[in-house]
């Protein structure tokens, strides 16, 4: 039993560790140009071992798809956190602050939407229905739209403006510095962002 137990428990780690890496290629480079070589590479392993647990590089992209979005799980408990008291638009705001600030620790989840995006394929609908979906009707469900008195015909503009305006000056740090002289991936930077883009979308009377 505690074979099979510390068995089981080095394949998990394992396994892990191949979507960490997996995650990591695949937002450098997207789907086509990556390569279960360089993943395995990356994880410390040989592709045989990578293979046992991901026979398809289609298999190893969704794991590492599904391991980016839960990165935004931790949005929901930050915002239950806000006073009950709160306006509408405060809770609005710390929502959407909460949300650049995972963003910001997690660049790959603008590059995983953006790489994918363009396709009609079954990866697309594979993301679209299972992970981002549900992302979108959570922020229904939370007010964001109605707190910034967004119309329902214009929901997905605001959707894809919030995800724009939160993730790419993340997703191209070295253009924005360049570019401006200033590195996002600095704590300031970041919080500067997040009251930003909080203000921009919910902005205060």
């Amino acid at each position: 039993m505690a074979r099979a137990a510390a068995r089981s428990t080095r394949g998990e780690e394992t396994r892990a560790r191949i979507v960490d890496a997996a995650v990591t290629v695949f937002g450098d480079k997207g789907f086509d140009s990556a390569s279960t070589r360089e993943i395995a590479r990356e994880a410390g392993f040989d592709q045989g071992l990578l293979t046992y647990h991901f026979p398809t590089k289609d298999a190893l992209w969704r794991a590492a798809a599904e391991r980016v979005f839960e990165t935004l799980t931790g949005v929901v408990p930050a915002h239950a956190t806000i006073p009950e008291d709160a306006t509408p638009n405060d809770r609005g705001r710390a929502l959407i602050r909460s949300y650049v600030r995972t963003i910001a620790a997690h660049p790959e989840f603008f590059r995983f939407i953006t790489d994918q995006g363009h396709r009609f394929d079954a990866r697309t609908r594979w993301l679209v229905d299972r992970l981002v979906k549900p992302r979108f009707e959570l922020l229904r469900e939370l007010g964001l739209f109605a707190n910034a008195g967004v119309a329902d015909d214009e929901v997905p503009h605001a959707f894809f403006a919030v995800i724009g305006a939160a993730g790419l000056i993340f997703a191209v740090p070295a253009n924005c510095k360049r570019l401006t002289g200033v590195d996002p991936r600095k704590p300031a930077v970041v919080e500067a962002h997040a009251d930003f883009v909080a203000r921009l979308l919910l902005p205060k009377p």
